[in-house]
């Protein structure tokens, strides 16, 4: 048998609760859908049951011996002859193939079937193929084909349903479209030729037995090399933006694209609509089948880098494999979406960087359907520096007017580069509150954002493409005027030495508050005065080396009597929610309430909090798989509202535990004095966002980032570039808004309007204390708590460098 690290197991109420949860999200398919056949309950042959790693269902998962031969046999039942969908959950810690043959009453349908590295044993994937059965009972086995023997196998799930309903894209509704036959290859009585113009769309309408998670595929041709994109939406909801339809080499050369998409019981409708003036590709038909491709692509290859110059690098990766075939990989630096490559690429040339800077390269493969792997280990590369070294020359002639409580113009003379201005940075010191860019770049800009009654010293200074810098203007003093209204009035560091603070919660007295600890794992109480005391640690909880590990912390309202506390960590298997028991000295009685929310190396999400309602609410990032945040039968790009048992809360808008959808990677949430709940949010690459947030509503990731005008989502009541922001916590003062930032290096305070309306944002600590976490208000105080995270990968700093600060409101 093979030698594994132990891991503890699952209990058995855990994971039905778990599935309980996700059998009540809408759309995803009952039971009767699809039969599960736990592993433990089937015959084997050369293999043991076993409970030492995480995510198995039932009892157990089944460890075959390291030999050719060794099997597991199930034995299904068809209601009628014809073909079946078979699913195998497994799990393989190393990093070999270890393939096994497929068969159905004993002819192999699928030989050598790969069953590749899913990362660790406690890292489960699924792999579905079809296979021909018989009515009635039918023999499914699986037969390791090498002396590494087959991967841990947990269950096989078997499905019957009818095959898939074809709609032939002539008989839909066209807009911006036409019926045409003048290429080859189609079926039906045509294809659909779509205008080149943005907004042509087929519509068709489906019928579906039952509600549940669908595959829908379009059949389309494009003889061009430009790529076609539309989005897909069933019912007016998005659930593909911007999918795309590439070259296939001529008008006569057919493929496919799937995606999944929940369907209602009976009539749907399914649009498919063209995002760009190149119009959609030529469509023949649409294919809708009972489940859609669930399944995963394994973890890409390590990355490297080469080729590197002072703006661009070659990327390098090991090929990703997937059941239906890998679309695309998806390249990130760090959390932000650099590029992408053609899923039979294996390398990507980035263009466009900065001279002399660290990128962090993680690649994610991608399907037709859209379902996005893990990430792969990082490449760590630094560009050269630039071959250009003069600098621009300083600019000159700096003058202030105009100046409010919260605002300056500023105007200057323009600088001169031997290869051309390309910024201007408006700074205080070193520390930047406005960069102005353009071919040429403006002279003249208005700074807004600056605190009230607050003295500035200002200079400007010119960059050019090489990222040389030039010397600094003449600087510029000014005051803002005075402000009404409650504002930061001074800061007190009250505790040290920490490492990445996260999460904060008042326990009930509102004397102490307990605190988290990302990587470390470790909570603490924390007193009013600063002392901090371990009670203890989170089981189960586990880093992503990037922004997973142990999150968000709530308090129970009934505390005093029931001592529950809760809290959001990665896991093995995705993010959990979990509780716990604190007795005022140590934590025990860890709890799963909610597991099923996906993990990435970043958009986790995170947030824990009760609301005025007495629920709890949590936020979920997408895990950089970006259709999710769309998908009601996801718990990911979520605000969700439950019960303290886990359970969908009353009153939810869908039945389930979403309370909101359409989030890219949710972090602060807060409760302003008419009960209302506020929400911050990053961006990707262009705005983050502070959103109202209303039950069941679409906040539009990730056909918006930021203000945009689509019908049926909602806009951010304020924005930010995400060099101002990238935002973390929020808390409510007076109605006052206040959020941590951490690229932003910040804290903005925006004042709660009339009606719906939010007042001038203004920033405070601009560069003063590195990057800020987490922002909690004092119980019966004007008073708020404030941490840095200047220990984590982009802080740079040492382990125990971090802050809590106390921030008083006057």
């Amino acid at each position: 048998m093979r030698s594994r690290s132990p891991g503890a197991p699952v209990t058995t109420c855990a994971v039905a609760l778990a599935a309980g949860l996700l059998a009540g999200l809408t759309g995803v398919p009952s039971a009767a859908a699809a039969t599960r056949h736990e592993a433990e309950g089937a015959t084997i042959s050369q293999g043991v049951v076993e409970s030492n790693h995480t995510g198995y269902s039932g009892t157990g998962f089944v460890n075959g011996d390291n030999v050719t031969g060794a099997y597991i046999e199930w034995t299904v039942n068809a209601a009628s002859a014809g073909t079946a969908t078979v699913a195998l959950r497994y799990a393989n810690g190393t990093t070999a193939n270890r393939p096994m043959d497929v068969s159905a009453n004993g002819t192999v349908v699928s030989a050598a079937r790969a069953f590749n590295g899913t990362g660790s044993w406690d890292t489960w994937a699924t792999s579905t193929l079809t296979v021909p059965v018989n009515a009635g009972s039918n023999k499914i086995r699986v037969t390791a084909t090498t002396d590494n023997g087959g991967p841990n196998l947990d269950w096989l799930e078997f499905d019957d349903a009818a095959p898939a309903a074809d709609y032939q894209a002539e008989d839909a509704t066209l807009s911006q479209a036409n019926v045409a036959t003048n290429h080859t290859g189609y079926t039906g009585t045509g294809f659909v030729d779509y205008v080149n113009i943005t907004g042509g769309y087929v519509e068709w309408t489906v019928t579906s037995a039952t509600a549940g998670a669908s595959a829908v595929t379009l059949r389309y041709a494009n003889g061009t090399t430009v790529n076609r994109p539309m989005d897909i939406s069933v019912n007016g909801n998005l659930v593909a933006g911007d999918l795309a339809f590439g070259g296939t080499g001529s008008w006569d050369t057919w493929q496919s694209a799937t995606v999944n998409a929940n369907l209602a019981a009976g009539s749907n409708r399914i649009r498919a609509t063209a995002t760009t003036d190149n119009g959609g590709p030529n469509v023949d038909r649409l294919s809708v089948s009972a489940h859609g491709d669930t399944e995963r692509p394994t973890i890409p290859g390590q990355p490297s880098c080469s080729g590197i110059g002072e703006n661009s690098l070659t990327l390098s990766w090991g090929a990703s494999t997937d059941n239906t075939g890998v679309a695309a990989y998806d390249i990130y630096h760090d959390g932000n979406k650099l590029s992408e490559a053609a899923g039979t690429a294996t390398s990507k040339t980035l263009t466009g960087l900065t001279p002399n800077t660290e990128y962090r390269l993680s690649v994610f493969a991608r399907d037709a359907a859209g379902n996005t792997s893990q990430s792969s280990a990082q490449a760590i590369c630094t560009t050269l520096a630039s071959s250009d070294t003069q600098p621009p020359t300083a600019p000159s002639g700096l003058t202030s007017s105009n100046v409010t409580s919260n605002s300056v113009t500023l105007t200057w003379t323009g600088s001169t580069d031997a290869r051309g201005v390309t910024a201007y940075d408006v700074r205080s010191g070193t520390t930047v509150y406005k960069t102005v860019t353009g071919n040429p770049p403006a002279t003249s800009t208005t700074v807004t954002g600056l605190a009230c009654n607050t003295a500035y010293t200002l200079n400007v200074v010119a960059r050019d493409a090489a990222g040389n810098t030039s010397g600094q203007s003449n600087l510029v003093t000014l005051t803002t005027s005075s402000c009404s209204g409650g504002v930061p009035s001074s800061i007190t560091t009250i505790s040290t030495g920490w490492s990445i603070p996260w999460g904060m919660a008042w326990l009930p007295d509102g004397q102490t508050a307990l605190v988290t600890e990302r990587d470390t794992f470790r909570v603490f109480k924390v007193t009013l005065a600063g002392a901090r005391t371990q009670v203890g640690t989170v089981p189960n909880a586990m880093t992503t080396d990037g922004e997973g590990g142990l999150l968000g912390v709530a308090v129970d309202p009934n505390w005093n009597s029931n001592h529950y506390v809760y809290f959001m960590h990665t896991a093995s298997e995705g993010n959990r929610i979990v509780r716990m028991t604190y007795d005022g000295t140590a934590l025990s009685a860890y709890t799963v309430l909610v597991q099923g929310i996906r993990k990435n190396r970043y958009h986790n999400g995170g947030r824990l909090a009760f609301g005025p309602d007495g629920l709890l609410y949590a936020t979920t990032g997408d895990s950089q798989q970006s259709n999710l945040a769309q998908d009601r039968a996801s718990l990911n790009g979520k605000i969700l509202r439950m019960r303290t048992d886990g359970t969908p809360a009353p009153g939810n808008p869908f039945g389930t535990l979403i309370y909101s959808y359409g989030h890219r990677n949710p972090q602060g949430i807060a409760w302003d004095s008419q009960g209302r709940l506020w929400e911050a949010e990053f961006g990707n690459s262009q705005y983050d966002e502070l959103n109202l947030i209303k039950p069941g509503l679409n906040y539009g990731w990730p056909t918006c980032e930021g203000t945009c005008g689509v019908s049926g989502m909602e806009n951010p009541k304020r924005q930010w570039s995400v060099s101002t922001a990238s935002p973390s916590a929020i808390a409510i003062v007076r109605d006052v808004v206040y959020m941590a930032a951490l690229r932003g290096e910040r804290m903005w305070r925006i004042p709660i309007g009339s009606g719906e309306s939010t007042g001038t944002p203004t920033a405070y600590y601009v560069g003063t204390y590195g990057r800020l976490r987490t922002v909690i208000k004092v119980p019966g105080a004007d008073q708020m708590w404030l941490s840095t995270t200047n220990a984590d990968n982009n802080g740079g700093e040492p382990d125990g460098s971090d802050r809590i600060f106390r921030v008083t409101v006057s």
